[in-house]
């Protein structure tokens, strides 16, 4: 396990050329669509554009740099971020954290289905300005990159993310050139770095304040600079932000310096970012773009399959299947995810065709998640790093103001196309809630029993020959962390009609810790030789591997003569050595003996019909289905009342 601050120490010319690739892409592509969102069909005015990028540089300022780089990078767990990283830091401080941060997480998610079809639209738009193509439809086009890009994730993003750095490292320095080359004609444009030109387009404007909307696209990528966190470190990002928010606000002074000399005329579909190119640069601009904006694309695809593996870890999701493609630590692969996000991307770019209609359903999901960060931030600064309550509250108006007018700007592109993003994180929030509160209600109904109860008879039934032989090892995973208890269920599996006997008896607690690269275990015996408690301690970020870890507990306990299972016959022979064992693994269903209230009832009908489709636990808990018994038990929350029922023959 790696050393926890050991990532945020390491800065080197690679990791800072690494930071590039894996954190900046999304906020990086910014440019490709920002400020044509902002002028839209409006016509092209001094107020506007000035306005516009003067919004833009004190958006970068107050929104990305002082929430995101100086404030929010603190709240790291061992290293790592995101807002799953955030909620288990401040979670044992309320209750009522749980919903924002499952809001926040879906936002997030939704925002994973929008970003790859935005950016690869507006990069490949750029061909429309080549003669003889400005007529041909980006969609078959962006279809094919989107599609490959989805695809190539089963075998790992290790390799081609070498080059990920040196491209967005090119991308930002074209970023710079190109600005400075139109600033150098204008240079009046400089006068937008006041916030009095901000202020004016807000209040004096006609409906200056609804784009806000747009301007918040500048943004965008800033949750990426903290979910990224353990895969470059604060320090890393620290450096790298002064250069790509330089980048980032040169390019978008170029592109406002070059539209203050059109004239007062539309801007229809042009787009300023490929105006300001030369033509001679113009290919290799749109390909450099569109290597950019699969970047960002790969980035919130990978983004999505560490939020999912960090979600089904805290139960916020059902189990699915996550694979590790390379050996990589923390390259993971959700198939079924992978999946989704490539079909509603799809659904994207063949709804919208343009990005220009993209733009509406964008920016609303992560504002949200930006609310929510927001809300959580504020009770990391006040109960983990004790800052003054006052000061807390402050910082908390301060960016809840920002964030709730961009939410309402936001709000006003609803019926043009953020009524997508509403629905997509809303579905997202549906499949969190009920497996979080699904499984809470069923651990609430889940009866627990003092092992020492039961120890006579377990001993008893271990030392009846004529019973036959069930396993040497008999492994029941638990839900019960206290190291006397089991769940009732268990020990009518052991006592069934057909009893189990072993000769000894283990039960498996996995408790998953706030740490993320958590991985040790405690043993508990509570009967010499016979009953044995273990409790894995687990991070939230590491995959169970269930059956590698009572291996080489049992070996380890072994080789140092502990319990003295050493003594004990494992159940091997002369044709295999191998230890004979056996985990049982009980899947419950719902009775159909139950009444409940109409919210119980809508969240375990959920939960249970979700668990048809997604992964079995011991597929979940790292099992081999030939050392794994599945039983089946009917699950009875609220027997109904008495039934009248009579005799008529």
């Amino acid at each position: 396990m790696r050393d926890a601050h050991e990532i945020n120490k390491k800065v080197t010319a690679a990791s800072l050329v690494i930071a590039l690739g894996i954190i900046y892409g999304d906020i990086g592509t910014s440019p490709l669509y920002t400020f044509k969102a902002i002028i839209g069909n409006k016509p092209i005015s001094e107020m506007l554009v000035l306005g516009g990028v003067s919004c833009v540089f004190w958006t970068l300022m107050l929104q990305t740099t002082v929430k995101y780089v100086w404030l929010t990078l603190q709240a790291d767990n061992e290293g790592e971020g995101g807002i799953f990283s955030l909620y288990s830091l401040v979670r044992k401080y309320g209750k009522k954290l749980i919903v924002p941060t499952m809001i926040g997480a879906s936002a997030l998610l939704a925002d994973g289905i929008i970003t790859p079809a935005v950016t690869v639209t507006s990069a490949i738009e750029g061909l429309t300005m080549i003669e003889r193509l400005q007529h041909i439809s980006p969609v078959p086009v962006v279809v094919l990159i989107v599609t490959m890009v989805f695809f190539f994730q089963r075998f790992g993003s290790e390799n081609v993310g070498k080059a990920f750095g040196p491209v967005m490292a090119l991308w930002f320095s074209i970023l710079l050139v190109l600005g400075i080359s139109q600033i150098r004609h204008y240079p009046e444009v400089l006068r937008a770095l006041n916030p009095y030109y901000a202020y004016q387009l807000l209040t004096h404007y006609p409906h200056g304040f609804w784009i806000l909307g747009a301007v918040f696209l500048c943004t965008t990528g800033a949750e990426a600079l903290y979910s990224d966190l353990g895969h470059c470190g604060r320090e890393n990002i620290h450096i790298t932000w002064v250069f790509v928010k330089i980048c980032l606000v040169t390019n978008y002074l170029g592109q406002a310096a070059w539209l203050l000399h059109q004239g007062g005329r539309y801007l229809s579909d042009r787009n300023p970012f490929f105006e300001v190119m030369p033509g001679w640069f113009l290919v290799p601009g749109i390909i450099i773009a569109t290597l950019a904006a699969i970047i960002a694309s790969q980035a919130l695809i990978s983004g999505s399959f560490t939020l999912i593996n960090e979600a089904i870890n805290l139960n916020f999701w059902q189990r699915v299947m996550v694979k590790q493609p390379t050996e990589a630590k923390g390259q993971i692969y959700v198939p079924s995810v992978n999946t989704l996000l490539w079909a509603g991307c799809i659904l994207i770019v063949f709804y919208f065709k343009d990005s220009a209609s993209m733009e509406a359903a964008y920016g609303l999901a992560i504002t949200v998640t930006m609310m929510m960060t927001t809300f959580l931030l504020a009770y990391f600064l006040r109960y983990k790093l004790r800052w003054n309550k006052m000061v807390v509250i402050g910082l908390l108006m301060v960016f809840g103001a920002i964030e709730v007018s961009f939410f309402i700007a936001n709000l006003s592109k609803f019926k043009d196309g953020g009524y997508i993003t509403v629905l997509v994180g809303s579905l997202f929030f549906l499949v969190m809630y009920t497996s979080f509160y699904g499984r809470k209600i069923n651990n609430r109904y889940t009866k627990f029993s003092h092992l020492g109860k039961f120890t006579d008879r377990i001993v008893q039934l271990s030392e009846d020959k004529s019973i036959p032989k069930f396993a040497t090892h008999l492994i029941y995973l638990t839900k019960a962390d206290h190291r006397d208890q089991v769940e009732q269920i268990i020990l009518n599996s052991i006592f069934a009609k057909r009893p189990k006997r072993a000769d000894v008896y283990w039960f498996f607690h996995i408790n998953r810790t706030n740490k993320p690269y958590t991985l040790n275990y405690e043993v508990s015996e509570l009967v010499d030789d016979k009953v044995i408690k273990i409790i894995l301690n687990i991070g939230f970020r590491v995959q169970p591997r269930s059956e590698l870890y009572f291996r080489q507990i049992i070996n380890e306990l072994i080789g140092k003569k502990e319990l003295n299972l050493h003594l004990r016959y494992n159940g091997s022979s002369k044709y295999n050595d191998s230890i004979d064992y056996k985990f049982v693994v009980i899947e419950k269903y719902m009775s159909i003996e139950n009444e409940f209230s109409f919210h119980e009832r809508f969240v375990l009908n959920t939960y249970f019909s979700l668990k048809k489709y997604v992964q079995h636990d011991e597929q979940a808990f790292g099992l081999d289905k030939t050392s794994v018994l599945v039983e089946e038990v009917p699950l009875v929350y609220h027997p109904p009342k008495k039934v009248e029922l009579e005799r008529v023959g």
